[in-house]
């Protein structure tokens, strides 16, 4: 199983990014699937989950912020990143929530002006 996360690069805070995570060697459609990020010097964290029925639920930091969504036929997964702040800097990766996949290299976001 492969986790490909990309999209990442620099932001200007107020601006936007789009991240794609394309899962290759198992499908996604039956599971939740979610984003989660790691800044320098920080322990990983949640980011955003979908479930198998698209039922978002986010971190409250970027509630309002971030949309998730999945496109089960690409078996690929999405971050949309509106009203981006500078402690959003960190590399975003995508997993499974249950079972989880290896993890990728991630896709690095800075945002600074």
């Amino acid at each position: 199983v492969q986790l490909q996360a990309s999209g990442g690069g620099l932001g200007q805070p107020g601006g936007s990014l789009r991240l794609s995570c394309a899962v290759s060697g198992r499908r996604i459609n039956s599971g939740s699937m979610a984003w989660y990020r790691q800044a320098p010097g920080k322990q990983r964290e949640w980011v955003a989950t979908i479930s198998s029925n698209n039922s978002p639920n986010y971190l409250s930091a970027v509630k309002g912020r971030f949309t998730i969504s999945r496109d089960n036929a690409k078996d690929t997964v999405y971050l949309q990143m509106d009203s981006l702040k500078p402690e959003d800097t960190a590399v975003y990766y995508c997993n499974f929530v249950f079972d989880k996949a290896p993890w990728g290299q991630g896709t690095q976001v800075t945002v600074s002006s």
